[in-house]
């Protein structure tokens, strides 16, 4: 079974974005080093349009064949002109407002995510599932997720966008690994203990 795996940068305080869900504060931290780490360990996790011009487009995907990400997250690359932002996966964004999809790679979901993204893991071949973010697909997404690879940044941004936008729940993921970079960022991975 394929697992679903919330792949995410936040603050030391947990928060993936500002009050408005501005992310901007961990752009300086993504360095050689750091983005070295991201070619060899997740590439496509860098969207299409980071990968051409780092000339890294032919790059194979390793972990991740799809992606799912909410309209929030889906709309910063529309701001961008760009309407398949991870043109080298499978791409779903939910959005009950989004009733087109822009781009043919893109298939909005606007009804049972969950059922849908059980339904990506009960296929019998490809790789794992990407979760983008952001907040409040995360929560929806919450008792599907099987793994947390939390990149964290060393700022504190003291409120924000929540890394699941979810009600109270203490649920345990045991630690798998813990990688740190010369530029303060700590990458930690979870898998759920159900």
């Amino acid at each position: 079974m394929r697992k679903l795996t919330y792949f995410i940068a936040c603050s030391i305080d947990g928060f993936i974005g500002g009050p408005g869900g501005d992310a901007a504060f961990m752009v300086p931290f993504v360095d050689e080093e750091f983005l070295a780490w991201l070619k060899s360990e997740y590439p496509e996790t860098l969207p299409t349009h980071v990968r051409r011009p780092l000339g890294i487009d032919d790059l194979p995907n390793k972990r991740f064949d799809t992606v799912v990400q909410g309209r929030a997250s889906y709309d910063l690359a529309l701001k961008e002109g760009v309407t398949s932002p991870y043109a080298h996966l499978r791409e779903y964004v939910a959005s009950r407002t989004l009733t087109e999809s822009p781009d043919p790679n893109v298939e909005i979901v606007s009804a049972d995510l969950a059922g849908k993204v059980r339904g990506l893991k009960a296929e019998d071949t490809g790789f794992d599932i990407y979760l983008c973010g952001g907040s409040a697909v995360a929560g929806e997404l919450f008792d599907e997720v099987d793994e947390l690879v939390v990149k964290t940044y060393p700022v504190v941004l003291g409120t924000g966008m929540p890394m699941f936008g979810t009600g109270f729940a203490v649920t345990e993921f045991a630690p798998q690994s813990v990688r740190g970079f010369g530029n303060g960022v700590v990458v930690r991975t979870y898998r759920r203990t159900r």
